[in-house]
């Protein structure tokens, strides 16, 4: 008989998502006549339609493929030239970040990198994680063999937990022990944090004292509207040798269900052999993508390549300023109705205090059971995410203001 990876029986329960999907679903069979009012808060899925500047190049680049002289199959597996190109010349050298073309690997979102990566990384290799985290990045060392079992509060032996609390503004310091890899998200999934340079310039610094490497989640960098805060870890001097940047058209673009991001890893950045010989990690996240990919369909690079265009800028620019109106709607009136309201400002997620007594999957049941409303709880975000809830503000205008008016007639205080 065949062996299953046994490390995927380590995990705990379900993915947090799908059990919210599940029980959002077992209240519905109860109460069926409630799915009219139901608005979802949970998952942070984009609900606006595609730029039309990114349709317009998709139907464009659709047509091409329908004609001989235009077809065109495989693509370079790092991605087509032209979107690489692009990237690369306005997220980066635009800025003052010396990134090279090469340097760019587009595939079909972060979430998907941010497991990848670990194709190309030893077991040996001490994690650190903040807490609350994005889910995946724990699973994925999990699934990985990278840790042993979980104890009573969900925290896996091996893994370096990175407390983020209300007192450190929800961003972890550089921990006083030696790790390897460690995950940073800013501005953060779940809390809506965001690092000041001088906290990234901290980081940086640990990673060289430490030769540990950054893994860098900069999904939601659209949504920065301070410009005091770094866009990208790249800012920081001596990041280019450190880090490993991932981000998303999928937040920014309204591409969560088109599917393209990219990852960016400097030639200059090294890690150890077991014998220790200090190596490049580029040239293997080269042939872990031209051996297991194909890159991303033509007509999809084309669609994100037009969000850098004049009309696709000024297209991104509305949704972000969409999303955030409503975050600014959602934190008001949670903070009018009582409750300890974090994030919201330079991100599109609502870090959420639940009132006294109550768990934040008690809260979960409360905001659907009496006020119909999906959120997410804290605690599937890890042990610290416990006595918060987070709120989505991926939604029309018209939910996130009825969101609004449920909260503040229930009144948490």
């Amino acid at each position: 008989m065949a062996y299953l990876n046994d490390n995927y029986l380590k995990l705990q329960a379900g993915y947090l998502f799908p059990e919210i999907g599940r029980r959002v679903a077992e209240f519905l069979k109860e109460k069926p006549e409630a799915a009219k009012r139901l608005i979802r808060c949970g998952i942070g899925d984009v609900t606006e339609p595609l730029p039309p500047a990114a349709v317009t190049a998709m139907k464009k680049a659709v047509d091409e493929l329908s004609v001989r002289e235009t077809f065109r199959g495989y693509g370079h597996e790092q991605g087509c030239d032209f979107l690489r190109n692009k990237i690369a010349e306005i997220d980066y050298r635009g800025r003052g970040i010396e990134v090279a073309d090469d340097e760019i690997f587009v595939s079909d979102g972060s979430k998907s990198d941010c497991g990848f990566i670990l194709d190309v990384l030893g077991h040996q290799n001490r994690i650190a994680i903040t807490d609350p985290v994005y889910p995946v990045y724990v699973d994925t060392n999990v699934m990985a063999g990278h840790t042993g079992p979980a104890d009573k509060s969900g925290r896996f032996e091996g893994i370096i937990y990175l407390p983020c609390t209300a007192e450190n503004g929800f961003v972890a310091s550089p921990p006083n022990e030696h790790a390897d890899i460690v995950y940073l998200c800013f501005p953060n999934n779940p809390t809506g944090a965001v690092a000041t340079r001088a906290q990234l310039e901290n980081w940086v610094a640990y990673a060289q004292e430490h030769n540990a490497i950054l893994l860098y989640d900069a999904a939601y960098e659209g949504y920065i509207s301070d410009p005091e805060i770094p866009r990208s870890i790249f800012e920081i001097p001596g990041a280019l040798e450190r880090a490993v940047e991932f981000r998303s058209f999928s937040k920014t673009g309204g591409f969560t269900g088109v599917r393209c991001g990219f990852t960016v890893m400097s030639k200059r950045l090294k890690a150890q052999t077991t014998d220790g010989r200090e190596l490049p990690l580029h040239p293997l996240w080269h042939r872990r993508w031209s051996t297991k990919t194909n890159s991303v369909s033509y007509p999809v690079q084309r669609g994100a390549e037009a969000l850098y265009g004049d009309e696709g800028r000024a297209q991104v620019r509305g949704l972000v300023d969409h999303y955030m109106g409503n975050a600014r709607i959602l934190s008001g009136a949670a903070s009018r109705a009582g409750l300890s309201v974090f994030g919201g400002k330079n991100a599109p997620y609502i870090w959420v205090g639940t009132p006294p007594g109550l768990t934040s999957w008690q809260m979960f049941d409360r905001m659907l059971n009496d006020l119909n409303v999906v959120i997410t709880p804290g605690s599937g975000f890890g042990s610290e995410g416990e006595g918060y809830f987070r709120i989505s503000a991926f939604n029309s205008r018209a939910n996130a203001e009825e969101v609004g008016r449920r909260m503040e007639a229930a009144s948490f205080s």
